[in-house]
């Protein structure tokens, strides 16, 4: 993908920003840390689909529930922070990421991926992808990269999986404390991808808001 297509990927998005009222993350809380991973190349499809949007959109109402999870974190653990990987996705750059995966069929894509005919959440502003860090901006263990396909990744597998020796106890603690922490503010975990949260159910993101193209 060339830099000009990327900044108009950046431009999409910050234009319907301007329409739809999404709402920087960091003007609301600057202590939560961001690292678009699709602004980078270190991401399932190894590319830069962002370009020059480097920072975390969300619609208010998931904005303020991400800064009732990152206060929700500091009261407990005053040396950690939120650190944001994903929030608002243009529909364009979830095609991009649809059709990035043709080793899997339709039905398998969906586990990881959401079919951009159905909208995905972040495509409302509405869902956000993140980890905990230190204050420094240090990544916590949480026994996968971000963006990984497999039970490693799937919450509903922890238990298992710590059983079997392939997550020690500290990465499923990690884990957990992320999850109560965005539970707490409102947020709703998935099966698959221990670092994804949504701030409503897709049928209510439709309901209320609109793509961002």
């Amino acid at each position: 993908m060339t830099r000009f297509v990327c900044s108009l990927l950046a431009l999409s998005l910050i234009h319907s920003v301007a329409h739809s009222q999404l709402v920087d993350v960091q003007q609301l809380d600057p202590s939560i840390l961001v690292e678009l991973k699709y602004s980078t190349t270190d991401n399932f499809v190894k590319k830069d689909v962002y370009g020059d949007l480097t920072q975390a959109y969300l619609q208010p109402m998931a904005a303020r529930k991400l800064v009732a999870a990152s206060k929700w974190l500091q009261v407990r653990r005053p040396e950690l922070r939120l650190l944001v990987y994903d929030a608002a996705r243009p529909q364009s750059a979830q095609w991009k990421l649809w059709n990035a995966l043709p080793q899997y069929t339709e039905r398998q894509r969906r586990t990881y991926v959401a079919d951009p005919r159905e909208g995905s959440i972040h495509s409302y502003g509405c869902a956000v992808d993140l980890t905990l860090a230190t204050a420094d901006g240090k990544p916590l263990d949480m026994g996968t990269p971000y963006d990984f396909f497999g039970p490693k990744a799937y919450p509903t597998q922890e238990e298992r999986l710590l059983r079997a020796g392939q997550l020690t106890r500290q990465q499923v603690d990690n884990r957990r404390l992320l999850r109560q922490a965005m539970q707490a503010a409102g947020f709703m975990p998935i099966n698959y991808e221990w670092w994804h949260f949504n701030a409503l159910s897709r049928r209510q993101a439709k309901a209320r808001y609109k793509l961002v193209e």
